[in-house]
């Protein structure tokens, strides 16, 4: 199985962190955001790994190289103008292939991946959702019997992480598009499977969590 880690983004929320360095080169505990991830792969067996970079691009590049320090191959997928999530995933799936492959929010940090389970029947997408964080109470999605529903409660929350089959994106144009409104329509169909993962994860999205981040990893 490949994965792609999006690394996009523009990282408004950790200004003025972001304004010279890209958010998945932040440090935390020592390495880069991203680094983590790809060190969390490589244990899983994942050998190929493609990023998505536009803000800072050459930054990422530069620092990730061709991956053979992480024991990986990488290939980016540029962008010169911003693809949103959905956009961006599409843009790269001539380097994914046709089979399901891993998706990971760049900004985030866990412990865990999504099982690398294939995914059953004509299902389209499998999440991995976590216990509400106190910035986001509300929660996104249902989970049921192993299926995720947009109604229903009690809610949890997305993690970032997911297992996702090319076809949920394929007949998408090559243009700018979120990937939540096509995962709830694939879960309005029926067609995304779930896991409620309740270990250590936190979504890096401002410099105060990254600070709090830093500080509980290097004290472990």
């Amino acid at each position: 199985m490949k994965a792609m880690i999006l690394a996009a983004g523009l990282g408004k929320r950790m200004r003025p962190l972001t304004d010279a360095c890209p958010k998945p080169l932040l440090p935390v505990a020592g390495r880069p955001l991203i680094v983590h991830h790809l060190h969390r792969l490589k244990q899983a067996g994942i050998q190929e790994v493609v990023i998505n970079v536009s803000h800072l691009a050459d930054q990422i590049m530069e620092a990730l190289g061709d991956g053979s320090q992480f024991g990986l191959s990488l290939q980016f997928s540029r962008e010169d103008a911003l693809l949103e999530t959905g956009g961006g995933v599409r843009k790269a799936l001539p380097l994914l292939g046709d089979s399901p492959f891993l998706l990971l929010n760049g900004d985030v940090w866990c412990e865990a991946l999504p099982k690398q389970q294939v995914l059953q029947g004509n299902d389209l997408a499998h999440l991995m959702l976590v216990d509400n964080p106190a910035h986001h109470p509300e929660g996104d999605f249902n989970l049921a019997h192993g299926r995720i529903q947009v109604s229903g409660q009690p809610k949890l929350t997305f993690s970032g992480l997911s297992i996702i089959h090319p076809a949920l994106l394929a007949e998408q144009p090559l243009e700018a598009f979120a990937l939540a409104p096509l995962l709830k329509d694939a879960m309005q169909q029926g067609r995304v499977s779930g896991e409620h993962f309740n270990g250590h994860w936190v979504d890096v999205g401002t410099p105060q969590r990254l600070k709090a981040l830093d500080r509980q990893l290097n004290r472990q």
